[in-house]
């Protein structure tokens, strides 16, 4: 019981440095001190490990000779990267899915689309996101393939921060939830080749949303003056 709470309030302080990092708030080359950071958040240091290893496994911070774990820089083409790579994995997820789905799967997907129609109509981001995660995997889920479901899930977490910006925007879900409708469409009807193209489409569009607000020269004043997290 112990180390489930462990877990999850590792799992909540790398929500929250993974919010600073994105927002700019810690920035490329700040040096993260365990106990600094177990000092900040008012936890062991235990926990911090575990947040500062979840953040490795998504490259938001890195582990260097010397300097111990520093905040990753993040470039307008790493974005572009990790979206594009996204875009090929569920394109392809999407193709296998609409053709190996059964019925009861795609009437799940079909539900929980309508279902994400009237959180967006609310206006409520946390529940969206987390709907928005949900529908994705069942995509995966449907390619019948362990394989493709392990690298659609890899991918989907060290993209995950990214996706979650860009849906803070509620104009940016409105759009996510009428591209979702062209997928569910494609995959309603076993249109392999239309699953493909707009789940590709898709992951355009959330990239496209996410590098509108991001600096061209975030990281510019890192390279002059590294600093410390407290």
């Amino acid at each position: 019981m112990a180390e489930k709470s462990r877990n999850i309030l590792g799992h909540s302080i790398a929500m929250k440095m993974e919010a600073a990092i994105i927002a700019g708030e810690l920035e490329a080359g700040t040096r993260l001190d365990e106990q600094s950071l177990a000092e900040r958040y008012h936890v062991s240091r235990t926990p911090v490990r575990e947040a500062l290893q979840i953040l490795v496994s998504r490259s938001l911070v890195t582990r260097m000779p010397f300097r111990g774990t520093v905040v990753s820089e993040i470039t307008r083409e790493r974005i572009s990267e990790l979206f594009e790579a996204m875009g090929e994995v569920e394109a392809l997820c999407g193709r296998f899915a609409a053709e190996r789905m059964d019925i009861e799967e795609r009437a799940r997907l079909e539900a929980l689309h309508e279902a994400m129609g009237r959180i967006t109509a609310q206006g409520e981001i946390a529940a969206y996101e987390q709907a928005n995660t949900e529908f994705h995997q069942l995509i995966y889920l449907g390619t019948r393939n362990s394989e493709f479901q392990t690298v659609a899930d890899a991918m989907r977490l060290k993209l995950a921060p990214f996706r979650r910006r860009q849906l803070a925007d509620e104009t940016r879900i409105a759009r996510s939830h009428k591209e979702h409708a062209q997928i569910v469409e494609a995959i309603m009807q076993r249109n392999g080749a239309a699953a493909e193209k707009a789940l590709r489409r898709h992951l355009i569009s959330a990239a496209s949303a996410m590098l509108l607000h991001w600096p061209e020269d975030r990281t510019t004043t890192l390279r002059r003056r590294p600093t410390t997290a407290s």
